[in-house]
């Protein structure tokens, strides 16, 4: 791929992450503290956090940290995706 194709490509995968961002934040942090926040504030509260994933035949687990403060809220957003 030659160097304007990978910037292409990139810019392509930045902008779909955007778009993305900003449906979860309409669809999920609506009447939040969230809702009105940028993209990089989501993306350090929200995406950027450290979780066990536990996976059986049944369910997918996120096991958050005790000490995570927006425990609450990433349950609300959950809940509001349809998958709490």
């Amino acid at each position: 791929m030659s160097g304007l194709g990978a910037n292409q490509f990139r810019l392509l995968l930045s902008s779909a992450a955007y778009v993305l961002l900003e449906r979860l934040r309409a669809l999920a942090l609506a009447g939040t503290e969230l809702a009105r926040a940028q993209a990089t504030t989501i993306r350090l509260k929200l995406l950027k956090i450290g979780a066990v994933v536990v996976c059986n035949t049944r369910r997918v687990r996120l096991l958050l940290a005790s000490s995570y403060p927006y425990q609450v809220l990433f349950g609300q957003g959950l809940k509001a995706l349809g998958s709490g």
